[in-house]
Order: structure tokens, then sequence, then C-alpha cells
């Protein structure tokens, strides 16, 4: 018996040590990728494409739905309602460390890059990036990569120049842009524009930590 719990322990040392290790690789590798990320970001921010350029109502819209305490976690939140296991700087680090984020394992090293851009990056930069790799959905011609591109694809318009209602659509197509047609009355597209639109007039809130699709907004029951 006393084996046997010496050998379990040292595998789980063993496994958190390896751990460690992987997310350590992703934070080092994020300090490395900073300096060019820095310039991306930059180069994005002249040109319009931030968060900032959004608008304040609708950055804080974008913000309320995909990581609502941004502004203030360093890359990992584990606690705000409506949160869920990714924050927006996670988010960045699965598309810019990445060639083929496959979920599982690679969230350590993915935490760990995360932490590492924090750290040398500001939250405009992060953010920034992080639109300019938004998966958004099918477009009429094709595939779009990018939050701008895709306000400028389905309206013609940039995202400033959105009214609330547009703009809403495209952050409630984010969650599952695969499954959304943000060129059509796609009624499930709809329905989560009703939750978030409740969320953002203070009716509602989500059921906790793990809520990113809105359950507690839910109009009824039915929904």
């Amino acid at each position: 018996m006393r084996k046997m719990f010496r050998s379990v322990f040292i595998f789980v040392l063993a496994s958190v040590f390896a751990a460690a290790l992987y997310g350590g690789s992703g934070y080092w590798d994020a300090l490395s990728d900073a300096p060019q990320l820095a310039r991306r970001a930059d180069e994005l921010i002249a040109q319009g494409r931030d968060g900032a350029s959004l608008g304040e109502e609708h950055l804080a819209i974008l913000l309320a739905v995909e990581d609502p305490n941004f502004n203030e976690h360093s890359g990992v939140d584990f606690s705000t309602p409506g949160a869920g296991s990714t924050t927006i700087t996670q988010s960045a680090a699965k598309r810019l460390a990445f060639e083929n984020f496959r979920p599982g394992i690679a969230k350590i090293r993915q935490t760990g890059y995360a932490i590492g851009l924090e750290s040398r990056l500001s939250k405009e930069q992060i953010l920034a990036l992080w639109l300019d790799t938004l998966e958004m959905g099918e477009g009429p011609e094709g595939w779009i990569t990018g939050f701008y591109r895709a306000s400028s694809a389905i309206y013609s318009r940039m995202p400033a120049e959105l009214n609330k209602s547009e703009f809403t659509r495209l952050v409630a197509a984010l969650i599952a842009p695969a499954s959304y047609n943000l060129r059509e009355d796609d009624t499930a597209l709809n329905e989560r524009v009703g939750r978030i639109e409740r969320l953002m007039e203070g009716t509602c809130a989500p059921e906790g930590h793990g809520d990113v699709w809105l359950t507690g907004c839910r109009q009824s029951s039915n929904d």
C-alpha cells in the first residue's frame, strides 16, 4: 500500500511539474513574441481597428459579453459571472501562439502565453490583436476573420457606424461563428441577441462564472 501511495504521489508530482513547464514555455514564448506583436497591434490601433475605435457604447457591449473583467484581470479570470473559461487574452493567445489549437492540455500553454502577453502588452494592444484574429463566420465571399472585416463584409460599414442592434449581432455570433448566419434572419442568432440586450438593460445576469451562453438572460423557460 505504501509503495502504491508513493508511486501515485510521484506521478502526481511529475504531472504538476510537467504542466508547469508547459505553461512556462507559453509564457516565455509570449515574451519572445511580444515586440513583434506590439508593433502589429500599434499598426492596427493607428488604422483605427482597435477597441476604442468601436465607440464607447459598443465596446461596453463587447466586453460585457466576452470578458466582463477584461480591464482588471491579468490574463485569467476564475470568478466573474459570465466570464467562462477563456478570457479575451487567452482567446488571443489561442490564435497567436498555435497554428492549430486543440482543447485539452494545450489550455496550459495558452494560459501561460496569455499571462506573458499581459506582462508585456497593454490592454489596448491585446484587444486590437484579438479583434483582428477573431473567427466571425461566413460572409458573402467566404469565411471571415477579424471583427472589422466582418462589419465591412456584412454591413459595408465600420463597427462604430453600426446601430446597436447591428453591432450586437456581430458580438452574438462570436460564441459559435460556424453555427450562426449573419447574412440572414437567423432565429437562433436573434435569440442570443435578445439575451445580450437584456443583459445590457440590466434586467438579467449570468448564472455564474461559466454562463457564457447567458442562460440567466433567457426570455422564458421555453427559450
